[in-house]
């Protein structure tokens, strides 16, 4: 077999067997090519002959355009890899056991202030169709801490409002349970009576929940151009991504005192350590409160 056609069997096997979205296949499907493409270069054509200097050469390759995060992105989509080849039998070695990732400095997510949460979606015309679904978007969004993804394509069997709370599939195919308030809850009702009929009207039957105004699943896109709409209008100057509703569920929770092990179970985090980050940013938040107001910060 061929690299590429190795590559391929690879990543078929992290679709199917383990269970891997789309999105993050895709971007080990490019690492994996950029890195293949740096083997023919060099004359490396076979699996067993791949070693830690092929490995280390091909990093300090994209070191000048690429991040640190995206080097450390690059080495795991190779670990994975060459771990694949091991088990396969096609290598007896992985040539990344004594790569170390690069350090990557600490990134505290965008959060919304709860004022400004609350800015934003009273920013929302809701004497309108879409009007109504955004803001039965944006709550559900921000009351169950749900990445895009998951949001977009949530689909009505997986909501249970009525007792309170959601089914959601994340990550590697991970199912939780999520709690929904009622304010969400109204919101969702109200989209679903008044606007997602109108929505729907003459396109194809379809089970996912929010539609755009052709009655089609709606995209990533066209959510962040929604969301971008209303943070605007709300006249909110920070820089806002669809997933700062997600960071601001997880840090508002934390905030108002919730134990960190049921935060981590509602935003479906496999590692605590994950999900600690949302204490440092309360801890800046606490920081920047003392800078303002103490006499002699």
């Amino acid at each position: 077999m061929t690299l590429d056609e190795i590559v391929d069997d690879y990543l078929a096997h992290l679709a199917t067997e383990r269970g891997l979205s789309p999105n993050t296949v895709a971007s080990y499907r490019g690492d994996l090519a950029s890195y293949l493409e740096h083997l023919e270069r060099i004359g490396v054509t076979e699996p067993s002959a791949v070693d830690e200097r092929h490995v280390r050469s091909f990093l300090r390759e994209g070191r000048e355009t690429l991040s640190a995060r995206s080097t450390a992105r690059r080495l795991s989509a190779l670990r994975g890899f060459h771990r694949y080849l091991i088990l396969e039998e096609l290598s007896g070695v992985d040539p990344t056991t004594h790569v170390d990732a690069p350090r990557i400095p600490k990134r505290l997510p965008d959060v919304l202030a709860v004022h400004e949460i609350e800015k934003l979606l009273a920013a929302v015309d809701t004497s309108v169709v879409l009007g109504i679904r955004d803001r039965a978007m944006l709550e559900l969004a921000y009351a169950a801490g749900l990445r895009v993804s998951e949001l977009l394509t949530l689909t009505f069997s997986n909501l249970f409002l009525d007792d309170g709370y959601m089914r959601c599939l994340g990550k590697g195919s991970k199912e939780r349970v999520i709690p929904v308030g009622g304010e969400a809850t109204r919101w969702m009702d109200k989209y679903r009576a008044d606007s997602r009929p109108a929505l729907a009207r003459g396109a194809p039957t379809t089970d996912v929940v929010f539609l755009n105004a052709r009655g089609r699943p709606l995209s990533r896109m066209g959510f962040w151009k929604i969301l971008q709409k209303h943070v605007r209008k709300a006249g909110i100057r920070e820089r806002v991504k669809p997933h700062s509703l997600r960071h601001s569920f997880a840090t508002h929770l934390l905030e108002g005192g919730a134990d960190l092990r049921a935060v981590q179970e509602m935003l479906g985090h496999t590692d605590i350590s994950t999900t600690q980050i949302y204490t440092s940013v309360d801890r800046e938040y606490l920081k920047e409160i003392h800078r303002t107001f103490h006499p002699r910060a």
